[in-house]
């Protein structure tokens, strides 16, 4: 009896075992799945979850954003495996599916490294769908809202092509998530892979990196610290906050959906809007400080509105958010208060 989790002797081996678990001979075993980007603060929430359900996970990172910290709690766990791997290299696992969740996701970390960003969602993104032809496994690539751009259409639907431009300082991550789509559409097209394309919009909750930009995260700690809430503009730019819970079983629905249109990208994020000054004063009421707002100048092609269209995530996966933004914001401070209180 042959193990997923045992590299194949020779691709005639692989043969046969793909050939035998077709025809039904050999009994499904435990889903074995490989995260890349895996102890980053998503794929670190993806990696709790699969273990919970009874997978086996491959949690692979080049800790550049990820942390050993997130999965330290899964090291000891024997369904849990971490390798240190950068995607940029050739990876060769036995498993059923590739969750690809590796890039810096935060601008102040894919633009510190913008050709290494390029290269991660292009040739890393070539390397995990080649991967998924060769052991024939399903793949979900964590695309990105970031491929509208700064729309002139709202809510975004998948349909939307995006107003995204190509050489502008965050033109690295947008176009790099964009050429990502087209290796995948063209894996499906030329050689049937199963590809899932998953457009994540702003994401929060514990387990975010305390120094990753992101306006959540830099809102909480300047609050909790006494600091001044630095909002860029006038603060009536919008955004969509979906909680990390929800996100994942987004994630995952979308992973183990099998309709006829699952390779075409779906939205994942929460479709309420709120503008980052509304943001600013709800984190000053969750943290109960008196920090005051300091407004600087918006950064060149910051998106104005950011919200999603989820009816086909609604209708295909039957999925949508539930949990309530308060609630998500006080469960996300409470974890940035204990870290600071942890450093001293």
């Amino acid at each position: 009896m042959w193990c997923l989790g045992v590299p194949f002797q020779s691709s005639s081996q692989k043969a046969i075992f793909y050939q035998l678990k077709k025809r039904g001979i050999l009994a499904e075993e435990t889903k074995r799945i490989l995260v890349t980007g895996g102890a980053g603060f998503i794929g670190a929430h993806l990696c709790e979850r699969l273990i919970e359900e009874g997978c086996e996970v491959v949690c692979v990172d080049n800790l550049f954003t990820g942390s050993r910290a997130n999965i330290k709690h899964l090291l000891n766990n024997d369904r849990f495996e971490f390798i240190r791997h950068d995607i940029i290299q050739p990876l060769l696992v036995d498993v059923d599916q590739i969750y690809n969740l590796a890039c810096p996701a935060s601008p102040i970390h894919y633009q510190y490294n913008p050709v290494k960003t390029i290269q991660t969602n292009v040739v890393g993104v070539y390397n995990m769908v080649e991967l998924a032809r060769q052991v024939r496994a399903r793949i979900l690539q964590a695309s990105t809202s970031e491929v509208y751009g700064d729309p002139t259409v709202h809510p975004q639907p998948e349909s939307y092509w995006g107003n995204v431009n190509p050489v502008g300082p965050r033109s690295c991550y947008d176009e790099g998530k964009r050429c990502a789509e087209t290796l995948l559409i063209d894996y499906y097209l030329q050689n049937r892979i199963e590809v899932r394309i998953a457009r994540i919009f702003n994401t929060y909750g514990p387990k975010m990196a305390m120094n990753d930009g992101r306006v959540v995260s830099n809102f909480a700690i300047q609050a909790l610290k006494g600091e001044p809430i630095t909002i860029f503009g006038d603060g009536t730019q919008t955004r969509s906050f979906c909680y990390v819970d929800d996100l994942v079983e987004g994630l995952i629905r979308l992973m183990n959906y099998n309709g006829e249109d699952a390779h075409r990208p779906i939205n994942l994020g929460n479709p309420e809007e709120h503008s980052i000054l509304e943001l600013a004063r709800l984190i000053v009421q969750v943290t109960d400080t008196n920090t005051e707002i300091s407004n600087h100048p918006l950064p060149q092609d910051d998106p104005k509105q950011r919200r999603p269209d989820i009816n086909r995530a609604r209708d295909c996966l039957g999925w949508q958010p539930t949990i309530a933004f308060e609630k998500g914001l006080k469960q996300t401070v409470a974890y940035f208060r204990e870290k600071l209180s942890a450093q001293g």
